[in-house]
């Protein structure tokens, strides 16, 4: 089985949980040489999901508030987690290029199987506060996002890690204050796994933006916010976690450009 059959099938599984397990495994036989073709390019529309949770429009989301506002919370990052497994495979699926180099599908397998660890662990952490993922309801921005670039590597690259992912970086720092405070250390520190290796993420889509725009000899960062005026619906806002961003080689000359 090529990269992207496996990549497929990962997008093509329902279960959360297979969704993790098959992420791993395919990571590690890409790394052992088990896989080494990369294979065709073609991606889903959009992948597999389960039953529940059932999914809403943004605004329709209920408020989170007190001790189940906590698993709420969880649950919410567990879902962003699911959607970031998807976008890392569909991103080797979709995007497969024989102009590609091998390190672009070592970086992206690597951000799977990092999306993969979180999300075990959230759903274990869930668990253990009596909640499930998929208890709640959950709204599907993410995949949107993701169908509004399926048409251009580079607008994918932009959005998703360089607009969603770094917005992570900047709101998941007070939400750690937040659970501390709470005394809910456990999920803190899952948290704090969580912002250290998304800082890894959105260095692996910076480093892959500046690479394609040169190769198109587009001028990288003038090229980023374009796309993001043309394809994100919503606005960059302020205050930004500018050590992160900085610590993943994102200046800030690239987006308060884009602050309304």
């Amino acid at each position: 089985m090529s990269l992207t059959q496996s990549a497929r099938r990962i997008l093509e599984t329902p279960s959360p949980a297979t969704k993790a397990i098959l992420s791993h495994e395919t990571a590690a036989a890409w790394r052992s040489g088990d896989i080494t073709g990369v294979g065709e390019a073609g991606a889903l529309d959009r992948p597999a999901r389960p039953d529940r949770p059932l999914l809403l429009h943004p605004a329709e989301m209920p408020r989170r508030r007190g001790a189940s506002g906590r698993i709420a919370l969880l649950h919410a990052i567990a879902h962003i987690e699911l959607n970031a497994i998807d976008l890392a495979w569909d991103m080797i699926a979709r995007f497969a290029s024989s102009g590609l180099p091998r390190a672009f599908y070592d970086d992206w397998i690597r951000v799977a199987d990092e999306e993969a660890k979180h999300f075990g662990l959230l759903a274990k952490r869930l668990e253990t506060l009596g909640a499930a993922y998929g208890d709640l309801p959950a709204h599907d921005g993410l995949w949107k996002a993701a169908q509004n670039t399926a048409h251009d590597v580079l607008a994918r690259l932009a959005i998703a890690p360089l607009v969603l992912e770094a917005r992570g970086l900047d709101v998941t720092p007070a939400m750690i204050i937040k659970l501390e405070r709470a005394g809910d250390t456990d999920s803190a520190s899952i948290l704090r796994i969580i912002l250290e290796d998304e800082v890894g993420h959105v260095a692996v889509g910076h480093t892959w933006f500046v690479h394609v725009a040169q190769e198109r000899g587009l001028p990288p960062a003038d090229t980023f916010q374009a796309l993001v005026r043309e394809h994100y619906q919503g606005q960059l806002k302020p205050p930004f976690n500018t050590e992160s961003r900085d610590n993943a080689g994102f200046d800030a000359a690239w987006y308060e450009p884009l602050v309304s």
